[in-house]
């Protein structure tokens, strides 16, 4: 089979790989489409914390089952579409064990500690995949980034009618604000970038504000009716974002940081206590998330469009990645097609 390996930073090459073998609770699955995430673009340039090279990238994926495990006990049949959880987690560590499977202590994560989805063929725990029958290729695809969206929304325990603000709109932003809206809150979504407030109004149809205009307070109270956000979901990675949350809530309100950079913060604690501030990590998602966005996709009220911006050929990407990718500023959100 062909496959697209990062030899080391900045070194992208198509090779010709043995077919993957099969373990008995194991799926082989034909891969239709693979979404490029942020960790792909920090791993072709070497910026990826805890990463080995060589690797083959991608772990936002959809396919086809093509053969089963002689020991697969779920529901699967050839033919079937199906959409990966990437997350490879120990089950035995004191996280797996509350439930947290999500930040299990041992994660091993497809397409970043081991090979993923840029091939053509890839095995798979049967635990690990979800059917999506109903789904088109490129929304099934992203099923990943939505559910680290769907996390960073349950963690907020989100209510009908909360005042919430989404800060970033890049894909986990978007995420975010589709779900905690299709959850019946009232969200807001803030942005410096034009273009992506343009998208969110498009392709969302949500309200947006840009947090540099001088009257962004005023415009905020305004929005939320008076009040301040009860919940502010970060989805930025940008210190000075997250540092100001605190300031975007009202008295008793959350804050959700979902976007992560690498730093300490340092945020007002007059203002954190005054206000009896919740404050929240978001990583990654466990099945629950997986099956609530499998849900919404099927029922069409999650789709690609609300994050994508850009599609690739898998036969030709391996030669255009640094710039059609890597240094594209108008790309949101890209997968890669098999099956041009």
């Amino acid at each position: 089979m062909k496959s697209l390996i990062c030899e080391k930073p900045y070194q992208l090459s198509y090779i010709e790989a043995n077919m993957p073998k099969v373990k008995p609770t194991e799926l082989l699955i034909k891969v239709s489409a693979v979404g490029i995430c942020g960790t792909d673009i920090h791993a072709y340039t070497g910026n990826q914390p805890f990463f080995s090279y060589p690797r083959v990238l991608g772990h936002e994926l959809c396919g086809v089952v093509c053969e089963l495990g002689d020991k697969v006990n779920q529901p699967f049949i050839i033919g079937d579409k199906v959409a990966l959880i990437p997350y490879l987690s120990c089950f035995q560590c004191a996280s797996c064990l509350s439930g947290k499977t999500n930040c299990c202590e041992n994660i091993s994560v497809i397409g970043v500690h081991q090979d993923g989805g840029f091939c053509e063929y890839l095995a798979v725990p049967q635990d690990n995949v979800l059917k999506v029958n109903g789904v088109d290729n490129a929304t099934a695809a992203l099923i990943e980034p939505f559910a680290i969206s769907a996390h960073a929304v349950r963690r907020a325990e989100i209510k009908i009618d909360e005042a919430v603000l989404v800060v970033g709109a890049g894909p986990i932003g978007l995420g975010a604000a589709a779900i905690a809206a299709a959850d019946g809150a009232n969200v807001i979504v803030a942005d410096t970038l034009s273009e992506r407030r343009d998208h969110v109004k498009n392709q969302l149809n949500l309200p947006t504000l840009n947090p540099l205009d001088e009257n962004f307070y005023e415009s905020l109270l305004e929005a939320f009716g008076g009040s301040l956000a009860q919940t502010v979901i970060d989805a930025t990675g940008n210190p000075h974002a997250m540092n100001g949350a605190v300031n975007h809530i009202r008295h008793g309100g959350k804050i959700v940081f979902v976007g992560l950079f690498k730093g300490n913060l340092e945020i007002s604690d007059p203002d954190f206590h005054k206000k009896e501030t919740t404050l929240m990590g978001s990583r990654n998602a466990t099945k629950e998330d997986f099956s609530k966005v499998q849900n919404l996709m099927e029922r069409g009220t999650l789709q690609a469009n609300m994050m994508l911006t850009h599609t690739f050929d898998f036969n030709t990407l391996g030669e255009t990645y640094e710039k059609s990718v890597v240094n594209n500023k108008e790309l949101l959100k890209g997968i890669i097609k098999f099956d041009v």
